[in-house]
C-alpha cells in the first residue's frame, strides 16, 4: 500500500470513516477479480460506508485517496489475471487467534465487495454451473477466515482436524483467488 494512502487511513479524522487498511485492500481485491469491469466511480463511496458526500476535508484528499484506490486496484487485478496474488503483509495465520486481524479484515473487505458484484457472478457462473463451485469454495474460505472460530469448530464437528484443515484453507485462497479471477474473466472474453 503506497505511503499516501496508508497516510490518508491512519488520519484520525477519517479513520473512523473509512474502511481499516485490510479490509480496503479487501474490497478492492474483490472488485479486480468481479468478471466485469466496475469503474471505481461505482463503487468507491462503500469504501466510506455509502454516504454521497466524501468524508475527505478538500477535493484534494478525495482525489489523491481515489487515484491510489485506482492504482491499488490495477496492481491487485494484474497479480490475480497473472496469477501472482499473495496474501498482503500482516495477513497471517495466529497460534491464539487462528488468523491475525489483517486476515480478518481483508476477508470482511472480500466479501462486502463481492456483494456489490454478486449479480455478475451469478450471472456468468450460475448455480447450476461447474464454475459455481469454485466461486463458492472461494467464498466459503473468505467466510471460514472472517469468522475462523466457527469454522474451527464445524470443521471439527465434521471430524476433521480443524487447524490442519484451517491451514490448508488459508494456504490456498491466493491460488484459488487468482484461478477463480482467470475463469471468471474467460468467460467473458468467450460471451
Amino acid at each position: 500500500m503506497s505511503s499516501q494512502l496508508s497516510e490518508l487511513l491512519q488520519n484520525p479524522q477519517l479513520a473512523d470513516q473509512l474502511l481499516s487498511e485490510a479490509q480496503t485492500r479487501g474490497f478492492v481485491t474483490a472488485m479486480a477479480a468481479a468478471p466485469h469491469l466496475l469503474d471505481p466511480s461505482e463503487w468507491l463511496a462503500f469504501l466510506w460506508g455509502g454516504d454521497e458526500t466524501s468524508p475527505f476535508a478538500s477535493h484534494e484528499e478525495l482525489e489523491t485517496y481515489a487515484n491510489e484506490i485506482v492504482n491499488m486496484w490495477n496492481e491487485t487485478r494484474e497479480a490475480l489475471l497473472t496469477g501472482q496474488w499473495q496474501w498482503p503483509e500482516g495477513c497471517e495465520l495466529d497460534d491464539k487467534e487462528l488468523v491475525s486481524e489483517p486476515t480478518r479484515q481483508l476477508a470482511e473487505g472480500v466479501l462486502q465487495g463481492w456483494q456489490l458484484a454478486r449479480d455478475d457472478w451469478e450471472t456468468i457462473m450460475p448455480e447450476e454451473s461447474e464454475d459455481n463451485a469454485l466461486l463458492g469454495g472461494v467464498l466459503l474460505c473468505f467466510s471460514l477466515l472472517y469468522d475462523p472460530e466457527n469454522a474451527i469448530d464445524a470443521l471439527s464437528q465434521e471430524g476433521a482436524d480443524g487447524l490442519a484443515q484451517f491451514e490448508e484453507i488459508f494456504s490456498s485462497v491466493p491460488t484459488m483467488l487468482c484461478g477463480l479471477t482467470l475463469r471468471a474473466n474467460a468467460l467473458v472474453q468467450d460471451q
